[in-house]
């Protein structure tokens, strides 16, 4: 569960509960496979406009903090957002490395955080789909697997593009970020049974902008007091 953003913060980096809440993601991650770490982790919703690229940016800088070598890959093409938020831009993106044309070394760049990297896509990608569901693509994964301790892929809504079950298909791992009173359940319903179908490993779910949470943690806080 991470807590909710007002307006005024949302450019800012997120508060000691909302990073006390993406600790404990991270650590349940590493506890969801304890013999085959899930090194690389998709991130999907079913909707648009519930946080799941906020969740995929704060959940890789976690990991980076933690001291792993971390990298974030941009394939929601039609709607590009990480490149600008991270302030980080490359020469080239993810097409160019899936069709041969840039080795991936040159492509990946280093952002403002230790230890975070980030992989963009092109402007303009007419047909995603082909691009993803392609055996380049799933070396490619498998090859920044190897090479990073952990590779979160932003992907499109769920419920709305096949994007993220194909992706879900080569990934680790997928989380579906769900948004607190904004998401419909058919639709987050629909979102499960869309990755499930496709062959992710859809090992949990992401509440984002919650109102409760802390309240949750004051509560247990008196019972332990007792």
């Amino acid at each position: 569960m991470i807590g909710r953003r007002t307006k005024a913060r949302l450019a800012k980096p997120f508060g000691s509960e909302q990073r006390n809440a993406l600790s404990t993601l991270c650590a349940n991650l590493g506890f969801a496979s304890v013999d085959q770490p899930l090194r690389t982790i998709a991130i999907t919703s079913a909707m648009a406009n519930e946080g799941k690229t906020t969740i995929a940016i704060e959940l890789a800088r976690a990991m980076a903090a933690s001291g792993k070598r971390t990298l974030l890959v941009e394939c929601d093409m039609r709607r590009r957002s990480l490149a600008g938020r991270l302030g980080a831009h490359a020469r080239a993106g993810i097409c160019s490395v899936v069709l041969g044309d840039v080795e991936p070394a040159r492509a990946i760049v280093r952002t403002t955080a230790p230890r975070l990297h980030l992989l963009d896509a092109e402007p303009g990608v007419a047909c995603p789909v082909d691009i993803l569901d392609s055996q380049s693509f799933r070396s490619l994964i498998a090859h920044l697997g190897r090479r990073f301790d952990h590779v979160v892929v932003d992907t499109p809504p769920a419920g709305l593009f096949v994007d993220a079950a194909v992706i879900g298909s080569i990934v680790d791992a997928t989380l579906l970020v769900v948004r607190e009173c904004f998401a419909e359940r058919a639709m987050a319903a629909k979102a499960c049974d869309q990755l499930r179908k496709g062959g992710a490993n859809l090992v949990g779910v992401v509440m984002s902008c919650c109102e409760e949470g802390a309240s949750r943690y004051r509560a247990y806080e008196g019972v332990a007091e007792r």
